[in-house]
Formats: structure tokens, sequence, C-alpha cells
């Protein structure tokens, strides 16, 4: 049976330092819910560059790319391997499909990588290759080039995206006890339209989800752009299962979407 495609949110980098509901489905996910996987692909919120890139190390660094957290969380590593003949491969099925790219050594794995990651496979024993996201894409796109690594899939590849759905840092609420009701309302909006996959109204999610503008600020598109990714490496199965949801600070939403597999 083929891996599923996964959209993962990754919250906030302490998420990697905390032991909750969202973590503890996460780790059961990875030792329960999955199909142990040969590899991971995964397209990162917090890689977003203008031409497709792919990650070539063989063993990646941890890349603690933020600011102003408590000490212990710079001090976690997850030295995952890489995988370049994976990373070649992926880049041929680019080529194939007309889509320039470039690799690069050296950048390690972000936190929109390892955060999640340490959350599902804590033993880092799963070679990992990294992909940037292009938010300037129209939503059309960033799907198309999901689809082009379905393949993968077939081959015990796990794919994943990760970002997150309702991400506007400007707009958390600290105090808050419940999720914030627009939050509430782009979610269900966004799980009708992956429900019944429903991708012309998916790709005007700008125009038509209530509250599209909080939830995918103008500054912060990229976090939204993995779940296209995602989804377009299932889209032959076309079947979207939503694994969990919650929120944090009111409005940070804290989801998993499995597209196809298992």
């Amino acid at each position: 049976m083929a891996q599923p495609a996964l959209f993962v949110a990754h919250g906030s980098p302490t998420l990697a330092m905390e032991d909750n509901e969202y973590t503890q489905f996460l780790n059961r996910l990875g030792r329960e819910g999955l199909k142990r996987p040969q590899a991971i692909v995964l397209f990162s919120a917090h890689w977003d560059a203008p031409v497709q890139c792919i990650n070539a190390d063989e063993v990646h660094e941890t890349s603690h790319d933020f600011y102003g957290f408590p000490e212990d969380l710079y001090k976690i590593s997850y030295p995952a391997a890489g995988d370049p003949k994976l990373g070649a491969k992926i880049g041929s099925l680019f080529t194939a499909n007309n889509l320039p790219y470039t690799t690069v050594s050296g950048r390690g794995l972000d936190h929109g990588a390892w955060v999640i990651l340490r959350a599902l496979f804590p033993a880092a024993d799963i070679p990992v290759v990294e992909l940037s996201v292009d938010s300037k894409r129209s939503p059309s796109e960033q799907y198309a080039i999901g689809k082009m690594l379905a393949k993968l899939r077939d081959e015990n590849v796990l794919i994943i995206g990760s970002g997150g759905l309702v991400h506007n840092l400007r707009l958390l609420d600290r105090q808050a006890t419940e999720p914030l009701p627009w939050a509430v309302l782009f979610d269900e909006w966004i799980a009708q339209t992956l429900g019944s996959w429903d991708l012309r109204t998916l790709f005007q999610f700008d125009k038509k989800a209530p509250h599209a503008r909080e939830a995918v600020p103008s500054y912060a598109p990229e976090h939204f752009a993995p779940l296209l990714y995602a989804m377009g490496a299932a889209d032959h199965d076309r079947k979207a299962d939503k694994l969990y949801q919650s929120y944090e600070f009111g409005s940070l939403s804290l989801n998993c979407w499995r597209f196809g597999g298992q």
C-alpha cells in the first residue's frame, strides 16, 4: 500500500519541548498510524524560495532558525540522515515536468521540518529530503509540483507538507482559553472543501474562504502553501481525512491532514 501524504501544522518552535495532546498525537501517528517509511520528503514553510530547492545534505544539522526562545530549545538536535540519491530522483522528476530546480548543501533542517519530525519519529533514523516552497506561485502551481512526486508514495516514501492553515502571529491571543470563532470558521471551510476535493474552490480560498485575510495574512502565505504541495502528491487518490485539530493562543491552528494512503 502506498504511503499517504500528510499536512502537519508545526505550530511554535516550543512544540519541540512540549508534552501535550498534539505532541502525543504526533508520536502515536509516527509509531502506530503509519507504515514505517523508507524515506521522508518534506516541504517546509520555512524554506520559501523562487526556484525549487532540494536539500542535498548527507547528514542534516539542526537549524535553530528562530530567536527569543528558552535556552534549552537551542540544545535540541535532530541528526537525521539525508538521502542525496532520493534527492537526485526528485530532481529528475522535476526535470521531466519542466520545473527548474537547484540543490543546496549545508543548510540543515529548519524548525518547520525537525520540530514535527522529532515528534513523529524521535529516533531520527529515517532519511529526510527537505524541499522548499514558493509562496508566490499560484495554488494550482503549488499543487502541480506536489503531483510531480506522487509516484514516490508507491516506493514507501512519506511526503509531508509542514506549515499552518491559520497562522497569523499578529492576531494571537495568549489569554484565550477557547479558539477564536474566525479561526474555527476558516478551518471548517477548509475541511469542507478538502472533504469534497473541490480544487476550483480551494484554489480561490483567498477570495472565497471566510476570514482568509486573517488566517493567511499577506506577510505569511508560505505557511498555507505546504497544504497544496501535500495534496498534489495524493492527486490520484483525492481522499482527505482530518486526523487532528486544536488551537493555541486562540487562533494558531494545530492540525494534521492525511491524503490518500492508509
